[in-house]
């Protein structure tokens, strides 16, 4: 639901603290979505999202505290495809090893949901929320409950017969729902923080800053299957793909269509193309924006792009020519949410006067 930004009126010094307090919040809420990211980007490149085969929102919580819960716990991983197809034989040492850090993953779901929850009723309880923004936070809070449920039945999909890893397009799910809840937070903090509109920018900027997050989001979004394909596994060269601008094998399957999430060479062309598109869109949204006189937080977060864009395309290359070296395909994946987050600011400090958001 939209607020008026006015709702926090200024001048007051308590008005003032509620509004930091509100904005502190959510951006640590931010944060706490952007290390769920990275730590779910680290679970499926070491392969661990499968050492979990129950979902107990509560009690598990807890991890094993006995040999025989460990035992147990490694007798239904035995079970799936991926123990007998991958990791047969690699003993209870090495499911300890992939079962941490599947756990922290969901662990930190669990606190980022007290986190969420236990300073919304305060902040609450205190008046500190104006009343058109509560609506909105308890979607929110909805969401990321959702979430932990959209995991699940990602995580689900590689206990399937055969199946080693989850599937691609459920992966992508969960992805974009972790974005979407992210960009929402995002915005609504840097409206409680900023309630004033206060750049000047001109049509064209808006257009090639919203052109250069559609891109974005969507360059993201590929990655997703890139991941969920192992599609970076294959073509470890750049800028061409064994010698040619676009692969051989590109267009291999029928229908065409299928070709976008299935064929490994398109889906790795694609997100190449893609990045491509996003760092031209990003340095035309710099260049509009500086000639158009920004100033402030528009100045800021144009430079903030910048460097973000130029930091993800180079770990993008490094990424693929290390053939997915793990430390530099989870720095990839941060960096990407903070590409987002940079172009997301641009957009905010580009936001009408009078705007509601």
């Amino acid at each position: 639901m939209p607020f008026d930004v006015r709702e926090f009126p200024a001048g007051s010094e308590m008005a003032d603290r509620h509004r930091r307090w509100v904005a502190g919040w959510l951006f640590a809420l931010c944060a706490m979505v952007l290390v769920m990211i990275v730590l779910g980007g680290a679970t499926r490149l070491t392969g661990s999202g499968l050492s979990i085969m129950e979902w107990a929102p509560l009690l598990g919580a807890l991890p094993p505290l006995s040999d025989a819960e460990w035992q147990r716990l490694f007798g239904l991983y035995q079970q799936i495809p991926q123990y007998h197809l991958v990791n047969q034989g690699f003993g209870l040492d090495g499911f300890k090893h992939i079962f941490w850090l599947e756990w922290t993953h969901r662990l930190w779901g669990r606190l980022m949901g007290l986190a969420f929850l236990l300073p919304l009723i305060v902040l609450w309880a205190r008046g500190a929320i104006p009343r058109r923004l509560r609506p909105r936070l308890v979607l929110l809070f909805l969401l990321g409950g959702a979430q932990g449920a959209v995991g699940w039945f990602m995580v689900a999909s590689g206990f399937l017969p055969d199946s080693t890893a989850v599937s691609p397009y459920r992966l992508v799910v969960h992805l974009a729902v972790a974005l979407v809840l992210y960009v929402a937070l995002l915005w609504t903090g840097l409206s409680v923080a900023w309630p004033v509109p206060g750049a000047i920018g001109t049509r064209a900027t808006r257009w090639f800053a919203w052109a250069c997050a559609g891109l974005i989001g969507l360059t993201i979004v590929a990655g997703g299957f890139v991941a969920g394909t192992h599609a970076g596994l294959i073509y470890n060269t750049f800028p061409l793909m064994d010698g040619r601008l676009v692969p051989a094998d590109y267009a291999q399957l029928d229908p065409f269509p299928r070709n976008l999430t299935e064929n490994l060479a398109a889906v790795q062309f694609d997100h190449r193309l893609l990045a491509t598109l996003t760092a031209l869109a990003a340095i035309g949204t710099i260049v509009v924006g500086f000639a158009s006189g920004a100033a402030g937080r528009l100045r800021v977060a144009l430079i903030a792009l910048a460097l973000a864009v130029s930091a993800q395309y180079a770990l993008g290359v490094a990424t693929l020519l290390s053939v997915v070296a793990v430390g530099l395909a989870t720095a990839h994946q941060a960096v990407a949410v903070l590409a987002l987050t940079s172009v997301i600011a641009v957009l905010h400090a580009l936001r009408p006067p009078g705007a509601r958001t």
